[in-house]
């Protein structure tokens, strides 16, 4: 039997029984990889209101109505699945996304979602009495890679977003959130902040795939999140003067690629110098022809660091070699902040007892790890409270198809995940 199947008229307590957490694990897995995969690149391309995440939306909505549990989907088209009373208050949450980055991963975000139901079903096989309403949530978009902003339905909910900004944020292709969002069968005139919701919820805890090696050279399969880096994207127009490639001389040029390329290479030593992160992913070119010279570079720099201070050092440097680089090639530059997340320390409290769940059993210290990612967790943070779990990724790779987590890693997750949410849920 397929996840998703009835079963020949099973009962709920018979198909639950059979979901040992390795087999429901692996039978997730299986019915969600293939979904939004591109043929080519064996990357994913789950978008935002597209055809691939209402697929993955349809497997969610799939799994909590097997389970027995009580399906939403909130004002900004976020989706939960709850087991208890919605409104009890003092609810436990887990989860993480399902949408990805372009070609990206199988696991950044999957396997927060996939290992939330696992451990449910876990937990159901030990007979855990729940003291709490426990719910399961798919945050929508939180790659922000058709939009251009990363968390956009966590950010609606905790009020770090409004309606007004939301409507007004654009795809490549010039659709509009509120149309995307129509188009997929949303209201997008219900879009905003949702405090209530957020005051039913005691803690959230999201299960994530490192993206880094620092459990790889612990030797761990799981850590614990401390914090995340303060981070941001910033827009670098460059504008010079279209003119032909073959008969202008390169004196008489105004070149904005020139300056662009110059600055790619000025973060890379900026960031080398503090021990912080610089990168230029993105990049628009007009009128984008071989023989033409460009009038505009547009280029965006994603910049990370441990701290306020040194972020702002690495983000100021590249910016004065950029307009030093423009005006020795006659260009013009505007540099937009496009947005921007402040250090995110996790609940301190959640983040001890996390460590102090984790280690009853073994007597080890369950090793706390900082990371430079984004995540929903830290944009409610400053709503409720949050905690992270990471699983150990062998390559530190991500945001890329050779992103991976061995078997055993991922059931550790769940395991891990599972033990937390009984401590939690019992309390």
């Amino acid at each position: 039997m397929t996840v998703g199947e009835g079963g020949n008229g099973d009962s709920l307590a018979q198909r639950n029984d059979r979901r040992r957490p390795g087999t429901s694990f692996q039978e997730m897995w299986r019915e969600l990889l293939p979904i939004g995969r591109h043929p080519d690149s064996g990357g994913y391309r789950r978008y935002a209101w597209t055809g691939a995440d209402a697929e993955c939306r349809a497997w969610f909505r799939q799994q909590a109505e097997d389970r027995g549990l009580a399906y939403e989907v909130d004002r900004n088209g976020n989706q939960w699945a709850w087991l208890g009373d919605p409104v009890a208050g003092d609810a436990v949450v887990t989860g993480s996304h399902l949408d990805s980055v372009p070609d990206g991963g199988a696991f950044d975000g999957p396997l927060g979602v996939v290992s939330s139901f696992a451990a449910l079903d876990e937990l159901r096989g030990r007979d855990v009495e729940f003291a709490k309403p426990l719910a399961i949530v798919n945050f929508g978009d939180e790659e922000g890679a058709r939009f251009g902003l990363a968390c956009v339905g966590s950010r609606l909910t905790a009020g770090q977003l409004t309606a007004e900004q939301a409507h007004r944020l654009t795809d490549g292709g010039g659709t509009t959130l509120p149309r995307a969002m129509e188009a997929a069968g949303y209201d997008p005139d219900a879009i905003g902040p949702d405090p209530e919701r957020l005051a039913r919820i005691g803690a959230f805890v999201e299960l994530h795939v490192e993206q880094g090696r620092a459990l790889d050279l612990s030797g761990d399969p799981v850590g614990v999140a401390s914090a995340i880096w303060p981070h941001g994207r910033w827009r670098f127009d460059f504008r010079g003067e279209a003119n032909h490639a073959g008969t202008t001389r390169l004196v008489d040029r105004r070149d904005p690629m020139l300056s662009y390329a110059e600055t790619v290479l000025a973060a890379r030593r900026e960031a080398e110098l503090a021990g912080a992160v610089a990168t230029f992913g993105k990049i628009a070119v007009e009128p984008n022809g071989v023989n033409a010279i460009p009038s505009l570079v547009r280029g965006w720099l994603d910049s990370r660091a441990a701290d306020q201070d040194t972020l702002d050092t690495v983000v100021g440097g590249i910016e004065k070699a950029a307009r030093e680089y423009a005006g020795a090639h006659g260009v013009d530059l505007d540099v937009v902040r496009e947005s921007f997340t402040p250090v995110v320390e996790f609940d301190h409290a959640l983040r001890d007892e996390l460590g102090r769940i984790l280690g009853e059993d073994t007597g080890l210290k369950v090793p706390v790890l900082g990371t430079g990612a984004g995540h929903d967790a830290g944009i409610l943070s400053g709503s409720i409270p949050t905690a992270m779990l990471f699983v150990r990724n062998p390559t530190g790779v991500s945001h890329s198809p050779a992103e991976s987590a061995a078997e055993d890693d991922c059931l550790a997750g769940v395991r891990a995940l599972a033990d937390v949410l009984e401590g939690l849920v019992r309390r």
